[in-house]
């Protein structure tokens, strides 16, 4: 059994946040039914590096969250269109879409006039700022909400700054609060039997994940410290340099400092003044890091990962992209699996990385052609193979 085997999700969503929401429903054995525009679809079909695979409208962008759904296009601009969504939504547990604020309402699909047909749908709608507030219906894409949360000026060092997350943090973790509150809402439902609208900022998710820097200056009245690849919680915490590149050590306990010292030969100075306790530690960095990185150099990075792991001193290659995806541990946890997509081959994509004992996710079908299931959809609906042709012919799906 899957763990939301049965639950049906009519995913409006384009781009990043929104399909991340559905993929982890998806992975979780939801029936997640993509509804895309007839001309053209998802526009991250046509994103990626591969222009041939654009071109196919499968670009590396859609491939790489749109697995285990559904592919059904529909025109909501007409009104025959709209009615087949209606007889979907009676049909459906919950609706995802990352429109603008008051799209659906002027299409006539609002919350309040789907919830008055099926009293039980979770409506989940994603954009950069939310339904309400001041800046609710500006346009918004990642690094827009990188600047205004505050994620760039706390990145990067005094040579560099701002700087952005070189992958979309933002629209990511904005998908993955809309999964996490769809579920909250199913089991909400469970006890109630009652669905719900469920508002999701990006803006309003990414800003908790930087609580720890955010309670320093809410609480501690201390703005950040451009620290670049340096851990603000302690020192040594951070990336230096050794004989063939980098290593990052992060001693973060004062057993863990004392262990450093003695395996680098330099136990003088667990008893320096600048650097006898964790806070001053921390003020005399900059003085630290050369008197650790001269004997640092001396070996390589795997020889110090080997020898500081063994003796409880946590540390870590820095990988590239590359070995960090194939790596055994990763490849251990079954994190990336390959799955045949028709017309393309094999293709790795990521897995859900939540391994549940009894409700195993898992990935089962290739992201979907645009409107390969259109037909089989409809048919479940009811429609009869001529109706269907005549939606063809009015461009209706």
């Amino acid at each position: 059994m899957k763990l939301l085997e049965g639950i049906r999700i009519l995913d409006l969503t384009n781009v990043l946040a929104g399909p991340f929401t559905t993929l982890y429903l998806a992975l979780c054995g939801a029936e997640v039914i993509k509804i895309e525009n007839p001309d053209g679809g998802d526009l991250a079909r046509k994103l990626g590096n591969v222009p041939d695979l654009n071109k196919q409208l499968m670009g590396t962008s859609f491939l790489a969250q749109n697995a285990n759904k559904k592919s059904m296009t529909l025109n909501l601009k007409e009104q025959e269109g709209k009615e087949i969504f209606l007889k979907l939504v009676k049909t459906a547990d919950v609706i995802v879409e990352n429109y603008r604020p008051a799209v659906m309402e002027r299409l006539g699909l609002s919350y309040k006039v789907l919830s008055e047909l099926n009293s039980r749908i979770i409506y989940c709608a994603i954009s950069g700022f939310g339904q309400t507030g001041p800046d609710a219906y500006k346009p918004a894409y990642d690094q827009i909400i990188q600047g205004l949360s505050g994620v760039m000026a706390v990145n990067g060092d005094e040579r560099l700054n701002p700087l952005r997350c070189g992958f979309p943090v933002c629209d990511t973790v904005g998908g993955l609060n809309g999964a996490f509150a769809i579920m909250g809402a199913l089991f909400y439902r469970e006890k109630t039997g009652e669905g719900q609208f469920i508002d999701i900022a990006l803006l309003d998710s990414i800003m908790p994940l930087m609580g720890w820097v955010a309670a320093n200056l809410l609480i501690g009245k201390q703005a950040p410290q451009l620290l670049g690849n340096d851990n603000f919680t302690a020192a040594p915490s951070g990336t230096f340099v050794t004989k063939n590149g980098y290593i990052n050590i992060a001693a973060n306990q004062q057993l863990q400092w004392e262990t450093l010292t003695q395996i680098l030969g330099v136990p003088e100075l667990v008893n320096d003044p600048r650097f006898k306790e964790r806070d001053i530690r921390k003020n005399n960095r900059k003085a630290l890091t050369p008197l650790l990185e001269e004997k640092l150099k001396q070996q390589d990075t795997v020889y110090w990962v080997e020898i500081f792991n063994k003796n409880g001193v946590p540390a870590g290659e820095i990988l590239s992209l590359e070995d960090a995806l194939t790596q055994p541990q990763v490849q251990h946890r079954k994190t990336i699996e390959n799955i045949e997509t028709p017309g393309i081959g094999e293709i790795p994509l990521f897995n859900l990385t939540a391994h549940f004992e009894k409700t195993p996710a898992s990935i089962d079908t290739p992201p979907p052609r645009l409107g390969a299931h259109t037909e089989e959809v409809l048919a479940e609906l009811g429609y009869s193979p001529e109706q269907i042709d005549t939606f063809k012919q009015k461009g209706i799906i």
